[in-house]
C-alpha cells in the first residue's frame, strides 16, 4: 500500500514543468578547451597556412618572443613574427612535413603556460607560450622559443 502511494504521488508532478531541456542547455567550454582551441584552430593553422589573419587573432598585439635559434638569439614582437610568417612559403605550400602537439597546458587563474613541439621544414621547435585572458578571451602574451637537433 504505501509503495502505491509513493508512485501515485510521483506521478502527480507533470515531467514537462521544470525538467531542463537538454537541446537548449549551453556548456561553458573550460579554460583548457579555449586555449587548445586558439592553439590548434589560430596558433597552429596561421603557422601551417602561412595564415596572417588567423595568427593576428591569437596574439595580443604587444606579444613578445624570446629564444635561440641554431644557438642564434631570437627577439621578435608578435608583428615581426605575423609579417615574417606572411613573407615566407608556407609549409602547406612548401609540401614539407609539418607536426605540431601540445605537449602540457598549465592554467591558474587567468594565465597559462602551454608548452609545444612544432616540427616544419628542417627545425625542431619547442615553445613555451604564455596565455593571459583578456576581455575574456585567451590570448598569447609572450612566446620563447629553441630549435633542438635530434
Amino acid at each position: 500500500m504505501k509503495l502505491s502511494l509513493i508512485i501515485a504521488w510521483l506521478l502527480s508532478f507533470p515531467l514537462s514543468g521544470h525538467a531542463q531541456n537538454v537541446k537548449n542547455m549551453k556548456t561553458n567550454p573550460t579554460p583548457e578547451t579555449e586555449i587548445r582551441n586558439v592553439i590548434e584552430n589560430y596558433y597552429f593553422r596561421g603557422i601551417y597556412e602561412g595564415d596572417t589573419d588567423l595568427l593576428r587573432k591569437a596574439f595580443y598585439k604587444g606579444a613578445l618572443f624570446f629564444g635561440d635559434v641554431d644557438g642564434v638569439p631570437y627577439f621578435k614582437t608578435a608583428d615581426q613574427y605575423i609579417e615574417g610568417v606572411g613573407n615566407r612559403v608556407s609549409p602547406e605550400k612548401s609540401g614539407k612535413d609539418f607536426k605540431a602537439e601540445i605537449l602540457s597546458i598549465d592554467i591558474i587563474n587567468s594565465i597559462a603556460t602551454v608548452k609545444l613541439n612544432v616540427r616544419m621544414y628542417d627545425f625542431n621547435y619547442y615553445n613555451f607560450i604564455t596565455f593571459n585572458k583578456i576581455d575574456e578571451k585567451w590570448l598569447i602574451v609572450n612566446k620563447t622559443l629553441t630549435n633542438v637537433h635530434p
